[in-house]
């Protein structure tokens, strides 16, 4: 390596140094699972460059060559199988698309296992091999990406445009590995800017993601320094949402729900703690509602009294009972606030959640949005507090009662004007 060549490869790492310094800040900042994967990632990435790269040799000329080049075919799996396990949970994968969440588990797990027999081949093989996992499972990702994009993750489209900017840097770096002739400084330019590109990109969409979760565990926060206002999106921006998300389900013909909750009695909370405290309510039970939907499915203020929340993509109609009971629980759980006189008081939010369920059929926005407020009412006089269609009575039920079977002939458009509720009496 030429002393022209080591200070490229060396600006690279500078650069991609700089982003783990940012993640590693950021995880101090957030102190967040995903925010750690993030990190260990972005350092395994460095590790990557730093070996194939050819830079330990013109560190360390006399380096066992050995112990390098087994390093060399490993690291290319697993870092693969770690951002794998990283990007899985940062898109939410698990809750929104089974193909996706299979395949990352898939490949996450089969990659690392795969690296280590590629030491079985003959030396001469074993780079080349090592090469063709880390291409292939890029591809996967950057297609993944794209996939999650269509399913309304707008940040998603920031990951495949890193894993595109990937893809370059991996065969230019494994063609240094392998010694191939004709690259010189210029190509290797281009293949260590490919790289310190692709790591900022996935970078900067890290740090979206946490800052927008950082924002959600907020919970503490007083109204000065987080408006729901403001925080949330508006009702007419909300409704904007809905209309495009309706329009990439026709393409993607994906199940979805959308997720009412309404506030009850919040009269009697404003006789206790007085205007701030009700609305240091509205802003617990915002976070409240955005931590169990995930970070990736937007939550709207559709107006005072009312939280609009869209879940874009679900693995099956089954799973809204938990996500229903689950945001419910979460906002029967005790508020604390600042009364009108400033103590501290303990009020409990008189809430109902409503939960439609977005079948393949198309349904109007306004009529998905009467429907969710109409359920969230009923969820009022419910034990659990959360309702939604029975598919197979087309009748109001607590989403604990709902036949949520393989069938799916229910649609939420099919809510009567005149609901018939089942009634169970609510404890006090």
């Amino acid at each position: 390596m030429s002393a022209l060549e080591l200070m490229i490869w060396s600006m690279a790492v500078g650069t991609i140094g700089a982003v783990v310094m940012v993640g590693l800040t950021d995880f101090v900042t957030v102190r967040s699972v995903g925010a750690a994967q993030g990190t260990l990632y972005h350092l395994s990435a460095l590790t990557f460059v730093v070996l194939l790269s050819g830079i330990p040799k013109a560190i360390v000329p006399d380096i066992n060559l050995q112990v390098l080049h087994v390093a060399q075919v490993l690291i290319g799996p697993f870092c693969s199988a770690l951002g794998n396990f990283w990007i899985r949970g940062w898109l939410a994968a698990h809750q929104r698309d089974r193909f996706m969440s299979v395949s990352l588990q898939v490949s996450a797990m089969a990659t690392p296992i795969l690296g280590l027999l590629c030491l079985t081949l003959p030396a001469g093989q074993q780079l080349p091999a090592a090469s063709i996992l880390c291409l292939a499972n890029t591809v996967l990702v950057l297609w993944l990406g794209v996939r999650g994009f269509l399913l309304g993750d707008r940040l998603a489209l920031g990951i495949a445009m890193g894993c595109l900017l990937m893809l370059p840097a991996i065969i230019g770096l494994y063609a240094i590995a392998m010694g191939m002739p004709g690259i010189g400084p210029g190509l290797q330019a281009l293949f260590a800017l490919s790289a310190a590109a692709c790591v900022a990109v996935i970078g900067t969409m890290l740090w979206q993601r946490n800052r927008h979760e950082r924002r959600t565990r907020q919970e503490d926060a007083s109204p000065s320094q987080f408006d729901p206002v403001t925080k949330l999106y508006s009702g007419i921006a909300l409704v904007k949402r809905l209309i495009k998300a309706q329009r990439r389900r026709r393409r993607t013909r994906r199940d979805g729900a959308v997720i009412a909750v309404m506030v009850f009695d919040t009269d009697t909370v404003m006789g206790q703690a007085g205007v701030g405290g009700l609305n240091e309510m509205f802003i617990h039970l915002a976070t409240r509602i955005q931590r169990q939907v995930g970070v990736v499915n937007p939550v709207g203020r559709y107006y005072d009294r009312c939280f609009i929340t869209l879940v874009e993509t679900i693995h099956s109609p089954a799973w809204l009972r938990t996500l229903g009971l689950r945001v419910a629980t979460s906002l029967r759980r005790p508020i604390e606030v600042t009364s009108a006189d400033g103590q501290r008081i303990e009020i409990r939010a008189d809430v109902g959640v409503g939960v439609v369920h977005l079948s393949r059929q198309h349904a109007a926005v306004e009529d998905i949005l009467h429907d969710a407020q109409r359920m969230a009412e009923a969820a009022r006089h419910m034990r659990s507090r959360a309702a939604m269609l029975d598919p197979q009575t087309s009748e109001v039920v607590p989403v604990e009662r709902a036949q949520l079977g393989p069938r799916r002939h229910g649609h939420p458009a099919q809510v009567p004007h005149a609901i018939k509720t089942v009634v169970r009496p609510s404890r006090a």
